[in-house]
């Protein structure tokens, strides 16, 4: 007994020593934890200060491209609501004529169907210039009966003031503007429009290719409204990436929701 008791005491002192050792290993490795706990926070400190770095840069790129070359901003019309025109006409007319009057005013009949417009009529969204503006409401139905008329009518088009024109300029110019929005902010868009592209000069061959969609030929309807959608959900996708108050945006708002995207009241740009 005396000898099995000596025996198991050895063991136990043998366990104990490398208790002692396993215990000295495990405040070695929470030590290097901690070193790397604290590199870690140090580099993600760092990461985000870059990351904020970049974005003030992006923020600044965006807003000198869209100051210098593609300013967007609402151009206020000089129509009145009829409303108020009947109103001064017609001291006589009831509160429910001129309510009707106004909702009318607000009503666009557009792809066979009326939608609601609080904007109709009110302003209009340019870029460039005030002379390139496209409908408030997204009705282009203008550029389409320019389309047809051109199918029946011989010879050149020498009417400079046509709407569909400055639809289609306007729409080149934005379709420019999202290409290289998508480039400054490193965002993928979901929805193709160019098929070819160069590395060196992606900006200016992608512009080419989708401008000739718009401006090459006259689109059919059904082309022409494709290549809008596409567009459209291309603004979006990037309003969505940059974090655009969402009660502002509306699908049909092409040049609203690009003005709502690069407009320096938007907190998340470049991000």
């Amino acid at each position: 007994d005396t000898e099995g008791l000596q025996r198991i005491k050895e063991e136990n002192q043998k366990h104990y020593r490398r208790a002692q050792r396993h215990l000295e290993k495990k405040e070695k490795i929470q030590r290097h934890n901690r070193k790397l706990g604290d590199l870690v926070e140090k580099k993600t400190y760092d990461l985000k200060t870059q990351y904020e770095h970049l974005a003030n840069l992006r923020r600044t790129h965006i807003l000198e491209l869209t100051s210098v070359i593609f300013p967007i901003e609402e151009v206020k019309t000089s129509m009145r609501d009829p409303a108020d025109m009947s109103s001064e006409s017609d001291n006589a007319m009831t509160s429910s004529t001129v309510s009707k009057l106004a909702e009318a005013r607000r009503t666009t009949y557009l792809s066979g169907r009326w939608v609601c417009d609080d904007h109709n009529g009110d302003t209009s969204i340019s870029i460039t210039g005030p002379w390139i503006i496209l409908p408030n409401n997204g009705d282009y139905s203008a550029y389409y009966s320019w389309v047809e008329e051109k199918k029946t009518t011989q010879g050149p088009d020498m009417e400079h003031n046509n709407p569909a024109h400055t639809i289609s300029a306007a729409l080149c110019y934005a379709t420019q503007l999202v290409n290289t929005l998508s480039l400054i902010l490193d965002v993928n868009l979901p929805k193709k429009l160019c098929n070819r592209q160069h590395f060196a000069f992606c900006v200016f061959v992608c512009v080419w290719c989708f401008n000739s969609e718009f401006c090459g030929e006259n689109l059919s309807r059904h082309r022409f409204t494709r290549a809008v959608k596409k567009l459209n959900a291309n603004i979006l996708h990037l309003c969505f990436s940059q974090h655009v108050n969402l009660d502002l945006l509306h699908p049909l708002h092409t040049l609203r929701n690009l003005m709502y995207l690069v407009s320096p009241d938007t907190e998340n740009l470049g991000r």
